[in-house]
């Protein structure tokens, strides 16, 4: 059962390169909150530190602690799984301590679904633009043309699913962008008024899928 001592859940999502593990350091670093560490089949980007950014094992791996049980929530992405050990973060969550989630759609939608007695707010990330997005992906460690392209088909599809969060943050200036999670997170720990403007949101993502 929760208690006021509890911390809450933070999840944030986005399509692949607008801005959310940044976003995730962010507010780890200048707030009271503990990165939710996955577990991952794929490989260590040149940037990534093993233990810190992901836990990396092999698909077989993998698949024992999907049999025992051990996910909050996993899925398939980019044909490589990523998952969230549950005792962690229940761990930290009775402890007092706040989790925040980098994680996608489908991991934000088991977690909701769990429906644990913890504060849950979750946040979707989007470009300003589709050409910036592109522009971000191009500029990543994927230099493959062909990576680039199937992350774009990727983003039509994704992001569809924004009806399902809490909030929808456009993430055109890095500072700004940070400045409207944390304030959203601030006012829905003290049910303070919400700048939130849904009718933008919605146009802006018409302009994304058009």
């Amino acid at each position: 059962m929760s208690t006021k001592k509890d911390g809450i859940m933070v999840i944030l999502s986005s399509p692949s390169g607008a801005g959310k593990t940044t976003l995730v350091k962010l507010l780890s670093k200048n707030k009271d909150f503990h990165i939710s560490v996955s577990h991952t089949t794929r490989k260590p980007r040149p940037n990534e530190i093993p233990n810190q950014d992901y836990y990396f094992v092999d698909h077989q791996k993998f698949e024992v602690l999907i049999k025992n049980e051990e996910f909050l929530e996993y899925a398939k992405v980019f044909k490589h799984l990523y998952g969230t050990s549950r005792s962690p973060v229940i761990e930290k969550l009775e402890k007092g301590d706040n989790v925040i989630f980098d994680i996608d759609w489908q991991g934000a939608d088991q977690i909701k679904n769990k429906k644990l007695n913890y504060k849950l707010i979750t946040f979707f990330i989007l470009p300003p633009s589709k050409e910036v997005l592109f522009e971000r992906l191009s500029n990543r460690d994927m230099k493959d043309k062909l990576i680039v392209e199937e992350r774009m088909k990727e983003f039509t599809r994704d992001v569809l699913h924004w009806i399902n969060y809490d909030y929808v943050i456009i993430n055109d200036n890095l500072d700004e962008c940070y400045s409207k999670i944390n304030n959203l997170i601030e006012a829905e720990k003290n049910n303070g008024s919400k700048d939130y403007d849904k009718e933008y949101i919605r146009n802006h993502i018409n302009l994304l899928t058009s």
